[in-house]
């Protein structure tokens, strides 16, 4: 692409091979990791995503606003996602008893019953598709790196 776009920093080899491991190595493990709950649990992994985050609450319930910020997604998003869950009784939506104009997304019993016994399910994928395969020094490379790409993304949505 030389000569076109000469302003344009494009990626070095080292910086282009790092890119695309990243993008498709991300997307072929959120697959494994979905397919292992889907066929273990009858649960997807965006779905295990929510029941994660609100069972970290220690009333189990969190503003539909602050959801879709932990997850990553828009509040129209989540908010197909969770009308779903709520069909299947893992979650319900209530009023904000703090503020009666919001939403709150909260875990129900049979949510929590399904994230307990998919977790291990889960866990073990990580473990065996990501985190046994690197070293230490490997391990917190990592955290620091992707720590600093989240802090910087959730700067520019602020």
């Amino acid at each position: 692409m030389s000569g076109v776009h000469e302003d344009v920093r494009w990626l070095s080899e080292t910086e282009m091979r790092a890119w695309r491991s990243y993008i498709v190595s991300t997307l072929m493990l959120r697959h494994r990791l979905h397919r292992d709950l889907a066929e273990g649990h009858d649960v997807s992994l965006t779905d295990y995503e929510v029941l994660v985050c609100l069972s970290s609450r220690e009333d189990r319930r969190m503003r539909m606003t602050e959801l879709a910020s932990m997850l990553g997604s828009t509040k129209s998003r989540l908010s197909h996602q969770v009308g779903r869950m709520e069909a299947d009784r893992l979650v319900r939506r209530v009023k904000d008893p703090e503020d009666k104009r919001g939403v709150v997304a909260e875990l129900t019993d049979d949510g929590f019953a399904v994230l307990e016994r998919a977790a291990p399910t889960h866990v073990e994928g990580v473990r065996r598709n990501l985190i046994d395969l690197l070293t230490m020094e490997e391990k917190v490379a990592m955290g620091e790196a992707f720590s600093r790409v989240l802090e910087h993304l959730t700067e520019l949505d602020s």
